[in-house]
């Protein structure tokens, strides 16, 4: 594919620092990449979507989003009738401002050294929540503050949920890290996870010892097992449906390393946190 530059100077006024943008996607293979000097978010609201980069693809589905950095050369696809996206632009000075502020989130999402952007789920009660903050960004003045104000209890949230590596860890493993809490890795196992990294499994499962302190079907199963306790509390899917999507379809072991996880049968966990989310104490 040839490329296509995009600059911020083109998108933003002086006092802007924010775009948000809703667009249906052709089915179509793009026939170009293109290049950007800008941050941008992307979240899938609905369909399929494949996000095309220099050496690799990734799929994304509903509730998928995409920190996508200047770095990274992409162009979207849909893969589906019916694919929708929303894309958030922000302005360079807003996210490095953000990073130098803001330590913590080194390493990590729009911050992250990986070969490819970090790629992250929501699931349906999440990318709610996300949909009425980007119904409040959209209504608003397009300033520094409200991209912040958009920006930071999302960021916070997901940092508190990746994992924090030692700094000399590879780049590689961090990438790993990220990928393997997408539905379309961790569904692979150890092999997904090794795959994302990109090296040999023998030294992946070392250096995952090393820097994380588990195996890679270790941090794989924990990611499965938060995907699956997020989808029984915001959804009405069968514990069958949810495994599989988690790539355990041995219910038996479904239930296994979720009781590991949480102490709970799947069941009983549903049941207590959905009457917790509908009669707060």
């Amino acid at each position: 594919m040839t490329e296509l530059p995009l600059s911020y100077a083109d998108i933003f006024s002086s006092e802007e620092k924010v775009l948000l943008i809703r667009a249906a996607l052709e089915t179509r293979r793009p026939s170009t990449l293109h290049s950007q000097d800008f941050y941008e978010l992307i979240w899938v609201q609905n369909g399929q979507v494949r996000h095309h980069l220099e050496e690799v693809r990734q799929e994304l589905r509903e509730g998928d989003l995409v920190f996508v950095r200047p770095s990274d050369r992409h162009a979207l696809q849909g893969r589906s009738e019916d694919a929708l996206v929303v894309s958030v632009a922000l302005h360079p000075e807003l996210i490095e401002s953000m990073g130098k502020r803001h330590p913590s989130v080194e390493g990590f999402l729009f911050w992250s050294k990986g070969r490819v952007p970090t790629q992250l789920s929501r699931d349906s009660r999440q990318l709610a929540e996300l949909n009425q903050s980007a119904l409040r960004l959209e209504r608003g003045s397009r300033s520094g503050l409200e991209a912040e104000a958009f920006l930071m209890p999302l960021i916070t949230g997901l940092i508190g949920q990746s994992e924090v590596l030692p700094p000399d860890a590879p780049a590689w493993l961090a990438a790993a890290c990220d990928a393997a809490r997408d539905p379309n890795v961790f569904r692979e196992g150890a092999a997904g996870f090794a795959r994302a990294a990109g090296k040999a499994h023998p030294h992946v499962s070392r250096t995952a010892r090393r820097y994380l302190g588990k195996s890679p079907s270790d941090y794989v199963n924990a990611q499965r097992m938060s995907f699956a306790a997020r989808r029984l509390t915001g959804s009405g899917d069968s514990l069958s449906e949810i495994a599989t999507d988690c790539g355990i379809p041995n219910l038996s072991h479904f239930h296994k390393l979720f009781r590991q996880t949480y102490g709970l049968t799947p069941q009983r966990y549903r049941k207590s946190h959905q009457r917790d989310i509908i009669q707060p104490k």
